[in-house]
């Protein structure tokens, strides 16, 4: 017979229970008390940041002038960046082509407090499309981390504005733009996509543009060393052939390597077939020692014969003797 289930009483229970909630409560005042101890580190730790970032700011800035001063003397610099650059690239039509030619320097200026935002300034040559000499955007934020934008607005030259929909020459064969200009980014206060752009201008293409502007010569170079070995394989792998006819039939000579025997092969040789070979040079061999042959046959024969005709003679003498 089952022993009989134990009576606990509903009190002990609800004792257990407030003992369980209570070690929780604990716990978790524990934690929330060390996760307020790391945000205290972790903003420390941001503020050290800051300042170490600042202090190379100013350490940066004469290498990033004298870096500018040294590209502003390379024709079309960057130009050739944005077009080999794979986020900007799809941005910029032939028209902003032509406008980006003018391109002379590209800077990215942080702010003196880090946190409060950057400006970019395109500054350009003189060009059929605008007036300006200096097309800046400023990205900033307020004290409460909200971003606002502020760009240069874009003297455009009459009927030459690449931000409108509708090619600028009044002709009505043109079409319509398939895409915004390059130049909407100047005017445009999305902060979406626009913060992308810019972020990808001051964090990747600021920071290194010699990477973006060599990335064709640096594919030649590869191009022409696959190349190189390519044409060195054949060579060491290829064999040159002569052909020469003889006797009305055709034969191939194979020229190896140095060291290497020639071999004749006929026109009609095929690989594997080894017993349908011709060798040249040993049947040649042959038949020159066969021409030996019968030459020495040959004078051994004339030098015999006058020892024959003279003892034909002597028996004729007996004879009539």
């Amino acid at each position: 017979m089952a022993a009989p289930a134990r009576h606990v009483p509903k009190q002990k229970k609800l004792d257990e229970s407030d003992e369980l909630l209570e070690d929780q409560q604990i716990n978790l005042e524990l934690v929330e008390s060390l996760q307020m101890e790391l945000d205290q580190l972790n903003e420390q730790a941001s503020d050290e940041i800051l300042r170490v970032e600042q202090k190379y700011n100013q350490l940066r800035k004469p290498h990033f002038h004298r870096r500018s001063d040294a590209i502003e003397r390379i024709p079309d610099f960057w130009l050739n960046v944005f077009l080999n650059h794979p986020q900007i690239c799809p941005l910029i039509d032939d028209k902003d082509e032509d406008a980006l030619i003018s391109l002379r320097r590209l800077e990215v200026e942080e702010f003196e407090d880090i946190k409060s935002g950057y400006r970019i300034n395109f500054v350009f040559d003189e060009n059929p499309y605008f007036t300006n000499k200096v097309i800046s955007k400023e990205f900033i934020l307020n004290e409460h981390g909200e971003p606002s934008l502020r760009a240069t607005e874009i003297k455009w030259r009459e009927n030459m504005d690449l931000t409108q929909v509708e090619d600028n020459v009044k002709d009505s064969r043109k079409r319509p733009r398939e895409s915004q200009s390059f130049f909407c980014w100047f005017s445009n206060d999305d902060m979406g996509a626009i913060d992308d752009l810019a972020e990808v201008i001051k964090d990747d293409l600021w920071t290194n543009p010699l990477q973006y502007f060599l990335v064709n010569e640096i594919s030649l170079s590869v191009e022409d060393d696959a190349e190189d070995g390519v044409h060195e394989g054949e060579e060491e792998n290829g064999e040159d052939s002569d052909i020469e006819v003889e006797d009305g039939a055709i034969y191939v000579e194979a020229i190896g390597s140095e060291g290497e025997e020639e071999e004749d092969f006929p026109e009609d040789y095929e690989e594997g077939d080894d017993e349908e070979v011709v060798v040249v040079e040993e049947e040649d061999e042959d038949e020159e020692d066969d021409e030996d042959d019968e030459g020495l046959e040959d004078e051994e024969f004339e030098e015999d014969k006058p020892y024959e005709e003279a003892g034909e003679n002597v028996e004729g003498d007996e004879d009539v003797a």
